[in-house]
């Protein structure tokens, strides 16, 4: 039975649907794999996009170090600090407690030492209600893996490009493009499966390579930029929706809602300008303390949990 939610109408029957939704765990997606069914992956960084990518039946959220750039407005994937993805890993979690939450362990987190990678991961198993953490490695990192699956943490291996090695290859770089570096490519690969790897993710690689690599590991295997032989995709949600001004080669918006937000920004400051601001009003009370007689009502608007705030 497929775990992604049936189509509705957002109603009360819909959310009833998406509560029914079984958790997506690793066992989900190794039987999704096996049947040759392919698994949704998005990276996100808010318990509200969360909860509606879980609706929209998404399977696996990324808390991308990534958010350096689209969250906190770094250029590098090196500068955001893991006291930060251990935050949005949880907000991931708690937005979307059915969906399985994978933590991306930051630049120099799980490089210093075995026990200090240990010791952070096991925070963002804990503090950040992670699933699985996500490690950018190639075959040397094999005993580091196989401690942290001894350990109970479970591993997704990135392999091909790795973002945070990007000031070492001088910016961005394609990998796996020559023989010899496939083959490399998939050494790592198989050096991880063998070390406890419970997923692998590969980015920028020819589809070549991708096939190479699916053959040659038994786990899923998550793509970016690595053409379709995957099992599941991912991209940076803000690429998928538009929000990103340049997105990378492999990133297609389904959405243009940086257009639509920037609409709304316009709107909004007209309205403001016209004294047209909308909603309803708060009145005065009688002296008896009963709500005055008004068409703009007294109370405060119903929010969802995880809705936004007002003014008491």
């Amino acid at each position: 039975m497929s775990v992604s939610p049936p189509a509705s109408d957002g109603g009360a029957a819909g959310s009833a649907e998406v509560r029914a939704r079984e958790p997506v765990t690793l066992k989900t997606l190794r039987r999704m794999a096996a049947r040759g069914e392919k698994f949704a992956c998005l990276a996100a960084y808010d318990a509200t996009t969360a909860r509606w990518l879980e609706r929209g039946g998404v399977h696996v959220l990324l808390a991308g170090d990534s958010a350096s750039q689209v969250v906190l407005g770094f250029d590098r994937t090196i500068d955001v600090p893991m006291e930060f993805l251990i935050t949005i890993t949880a907000a991931l979690k708690r937005g979307a407690p059915r969906t399985l939450v994978m933590a991306d362990m930051p630049f120099m987190s799980y490089h210093g030492s075995v026990e200090s990678a240990m010791t952070n991961a096991a925070r963002f198993m804990r503090e950040g209600l992670a699933d699985v953490v996500k490690l950018e490695v190639d075959e040397t990192f094999a005993p580091l893996v196989d401690r942290l699956t001894r350990a109970g943490v479970p591993v997704c291996a990135h392999i091909g490009f790795r973002p945070q090695t990007t000031a070492v290859l001088g910016g961005p770089t394609a990998q796996g493009r020559t023989v010899d570096a496939m083959e490399q490519i998939v050494r790592d690969a198989k050096a991880m499966e063998a070390a406890g790897a419970v997923l692998i993710l590969i980015e920028a690689v020819p589809e070549e390579v991708t096939k190479r690599v699916v053959a040659a590991v038994s786990v899923p295997v998550i793509g970016i930029g690595a053409g379709t032989a995957c099992h599941g995709q991912i991209l940076v949600v803000h690429d998928l929706l538009g929000l990103t001004d340049q997105p990378p080669r492999f990133a297609e918006p389904v959405e243009a809602l940086g257009e639509r937000i920037k609409a709304a920004g316009a709107e909004w400051a007209e309205r403001v300008r016209t004294d047209r601001i909308g909603g309803s009003r708060y009145t005065m009370r009688n002296e008896q303390g009963q709500a005055g007689s008004s068409s703009e009502g007294t109370e405060m608007p119903k929010t969802e949990p995880a809705g936004g705030g007002g003014a008491a």
